[in-house]
């Protein structure tokens, strides 16, 4: 037995690659050239990972516009006036504002996945967005002739499409990113919306049998973005009990950037269900400072002294740039930190003796 180790998501894409970006956007760049450097960028990403002794897998989101909109691509029923997310360092994000219905996605996560699993004999894990995130895109107004029943209706059904796909395409894990849990908190401290996301993402989950719920798993954090965060500040205390309600046989969850990490550990192990797997972050995305292999090994064998090791696993806290445009970690401090997870993992292991 070993500790796994898996990385979140999103990697930075190089210079060139958001030098392209640009350029499709301002219609200097077709499609085809796009799709050529993105495809390029994947397989490098796979490539490095590998070198480093990753064990599973990710294609770094390099073709994804952002790891929470790729299923609106060529969809046309939205506004950009939706949702905004406000985050620490004063920064927004907007999420567009639905205006039509039925709800369908543009593109589903296992057409990323296909691409990946074509590049390396490795496994290959997917993140998808939960249901919960693109329920925001529902206007509070309603839209005439297409109930918010109706829409959360076709959204279940898009969304274990999105989830049964990546399954059946062979991905070795598939991760629910529900940054959107901690926020929840923030906008209603009450706990109903964080009560009515749980519900909705279980009411996906629940049509996946057991089997199929051990390779599925949720990734919670804080929001990171161009090193700020949207809801480092509310208590996780609020959220885990809740999280850990979810029908997954696997959590993911940003603990490196945390304060107070022996608190939170405890409160993971009061309440992961039995069976399932946490793995905790161990780097931080949004420190410039690279951490070193020992430091790694050290917060692991601290969740050890919290978690039966038989049920610990490690991740990186978040994404390294869950945005395209999100330049403020660089693509090679992103490898050194994958780099020290990786080492500090398994020098943890093999002092607990695995």
């Amino acid at each position: 037995m070993t500790i796994p180790t898996e990385p979140i998501g999103s990697i930075p894409r190089s210079p060139a690659l958001l030098a392209a970006l640009a350029d499709h956007a301002a219609g200097r760049l077709s499609d085809a050239d796009l799709r050529k450097l993105q495809d390029e960028a994947t397989a490098e990403t796979l490539a490095r990972l590998e070198a480093l002794g990753c064990a599973v897998l990710v294609d770094g989101e390099q073709a994804k516009p952002s790891f929470a909109t790729y299923p609106l691509a060529g969809m046309t029923a939205l506004a950009p006036d939706g949702a905004v997310i406000p985050f620490a360092d004063g920064h927004t994000r907007q999420l567009p504002r639905l205006t039509a219905g039925p709800f369908r996605y543009g593109v589903r996560a296992e057409n990323y996945l296909r691409d990946a699993i074509q590049r390396t004999a490795k496994p290959v894990k997917q993140a998808v967005i939960a249901p919960s995130a693109l329920s925001l895109l529902y206007p509070a107004d309603g839209i005439d002739g297409y109930s918010r029943e109706a829409f959360l209706a076709d959204l279940a059904d898009e969304a274990e499409a999105d989830i049964r796909g990546c399954l059946d395409a062979g991905a070795h894990r598939v991760q629910l990113d529900f940054t959107e849990g901690r926020l929840a908190l923030k906008l209603d401290p009450s706990g109903g919306l964080l009560d009515d996301f749980v519900a909705l993402n279980n009411r996906v989950l629940e049509r996946f049998t057991e089997q199929e719920r051990a390779r599925l798993g949720v990734h919670t954090c804080p929001g990171g973005d161009q090193d700020s965060t949207h809801s480092l500040d509310v208590d996780y205390a609020g959220l885990l009990p809740k999280l850990f309600q979810l029908k997954v046989g696997n959590f993911y969850v940003q603990l490196a950037s945390e304060p107070d990490q022996d608190r939170i550990l405890q409160i993971i192990a009061d309440h992961l269900p039995a069976g399932a797997r946490v793995f905790v972050g161990v780097t931080d995305p949004i420190d410039p400072v690279v951490e070193t292999a020992e430091q790694v090994r050290d917060r692991v064998l601290a969740a050890a002294r919290h978690i039966p090791v038989e049920r610990l696993g490690t991740c990186d806290d978040c994404g390294f740039a869950p945005f395209a445009d999100d330049t403020s970690t660089s693509r090679e401090t992103a490898f050194a930190k994958i780099d020290a997870r990786v080492r500090g993992t398994a020098m943890a292991a093999a002092e607990l003796g695995l």
